[in-house]
Order: C-alpha cells, then structure tokens, then sequence
C-alpha cells in the first residue's frame, strides 16, 4: 500500500527539484551572468560573500549576498514582456526581508562598473556599520 506524501515530503521533494534546477541554471550562465560571477565571487566584492543560483521559493535568485540581504538580478531581453512576472517576484523577494536591484544585460556587458558601483552603494546602504568597519581596514 502507498500512502500519500507528507506536506513534509513534498516541501523537501519541491526544494530538491529547485536545488536540480539551481544547478542546471549555474551550468549554463550567460554572458552577463558570469563576467558580473567573475567580479563579486569568493568575496572579491569588499568581502562579501555572494552565492548564484539561489533557490528561494518557487524563484531562483541570480545572486544574492545573504549577510547584507541583497539580491541582484540580470534582466534579458525576455523580461520586457514579463513586467508583472518580474513586480510579483521583487515583491516576494523583497517580503523575505530582502532588497532586490535589477541590471540588464547590456548594462552588465557594457558599464561593468557603474553596475559595481551601483551594488556598492547599495550594499552601504544596508550594512552600514559594516561598510564603516571596511573603511577602517
């Protein structure tokens, strides 16, 4: 006899399948993905430490430093027809006690460093006793 799965069961199975999907999705980056990967990785980004592909709910987040709370999302083309999809899913995020910022492709590839910039200010905004502590070192 088979019984059904637990709620228990089913949470795990459903985060085993975005953990598969994660993986899948750090396999085949594209090229904004990994020349932004190259900069922030192995906290070469002012020390903090940024993970990719990281599952959070039914999203997976292109990057996301957890000790500031930050999220940074690589927009292609494909997310000017998906405006909605993309307010849901910051909202989601954003509920977690997260802040979410957002860069297109082109802006990754071309301005690389206003880009860094951009998450730099942000990343001060959010830990600011943090960014203090840096400065000193």
């Amino acid at each position: 006899m088979t019984y059904p799965l637990s709620r228990l069961r089913e949470r795990v199975g459903v985060r085993a399948q975005a953990k598969e999907k994660a993986r899948e999705l750090r396999t085949s980056t594209t090229e904004a993905e990994a020349l932004l990967w190259q900069h922030i990785r192995g906290r070469r980004f002012q020390g903090f430490k940024f993970r990719r592909q990281r599952p959070l709910s039914p999203y997976i987040l292109d990057f996301v430093c957890l000790e500031a709370g930050l999220v940074i999302e690589i927009d292609g083309g494909q997310h000017s027809d998906q405006l909605d999809y993309d307010q849901r899913r910051s909202a989601l995020i954003t509920s977690r006690g997260l802040t979410v910022i957002r860069f297109w492709n082109h802006e990754v590839m071309n301005e690389t460093t206003a880009v860094l910039e951009k998450s730099w200010q942000t990343l001060q905004t959010l830990t600011p006793t943090l960014s203090r502590k840096r400065e000193r070192e």
